[in-house]
């Protein structure tokens, strides 16, 4: 199991990630997303609440150069099922799940993002907490090696996760110029018990100048009552 901290500390530029999990009591399904930004556009924004999920938008919408892959809604719910993704496959996942499709069979319908030479993966999550259990999936779509004439799917599934333990998915292996997409499996890291603690981890260790904005939220798994955290850079 890999230290959060160091994970994090370890790249400058991670991007934008995706942590699921348990947390080490056992008692709380955890979601956590955070977005960073090198351009002063990617800097522009806030998280806030939309309902039951939350949703990205421009902190000053008069410094807003192009809304296409920065403002969407990363997280929704429906029923049981908390769906946080990169981008607007939010809501290709929650339109698909309505219609009894999985959530690979929704993400089957899109690819990683047209931001030559980036080329900057698609992430996703799905958490479900019904009938006193907890379960999530975790999914990156990306270009073969930079190559964008083919697009690798590539899906992790865990149906009984273990307390204390959580998956951390994110879209760059560090800063670069075309941007290095995330390789290999989701890394494996610990999961705390509170909120409070999840949330300073992982704010506190995000690079000071590129992060923006983090979303945080605990699912009791037997009552099914949540808590969330918001944090943004701007205020």
């Amino acid at each position: 199991m890999q230290s959060l901290e160091r994970e994090l500390k370890s790249s400058s530029y991670p991007g934008r990630g995706i942590l699921l999990g348990r947390s080490r009591n056992g008692n709380y399904a955890v979601a956590a997303y955070f977005i960073m930004g090198r351009s002063g556009n990617s800097r522009n924004r806030i998280f806030s609440a939309a309902g039951d999920g939350v949703r990205a938008e421009a902190f000053d919408p008069a410094r807003l150069e192009d809304p296409s892959l920065i403002l969407y809604t990363p997280v929704r719910v429906l029923g049981c099922s908390t769906i946080v993704t990169n981008g607007d496959q939010t809501d290709t996942v929650y339109e698909g799940l309505r219609r009894g499709l999985t959530f690979e069979q929704s993400l089957r319908t899109r690819a990683f993002e047209p931001d030559a030479p980036h080329y900057t993966p698609r992430i996703s999550g799905l958490l479900t907490v019904e009938n006193g259990k907890s379960s999530y999936a975790l999914s990156i779509l990306k270009t073969s090696h930079g190559d964008p004439s083919c697009c690798h799917r590539h899906l992790f599934t865990y149906d009984a996760p273990l307390a204390g333990e959580g998956h951390f998915l994110h879209t760059y292996q560090g800063d670069g110029n075309p941007l290095p997409s995330f390789e290999g499996e989701p890394k494996r890291t610990e999961i705390p018990d509170g909120i409070e603690e999840l949330s300073r981890l992982l704010w506190q260790n995000l690079d000071e100048r590129n992060k923006v904005s983090l979303f945080v939220r605990y699912i009791h798994i037997e009552t099914q009552a949540s808590e969330t955290r918001i944090l943004n850079q701007n205020r």
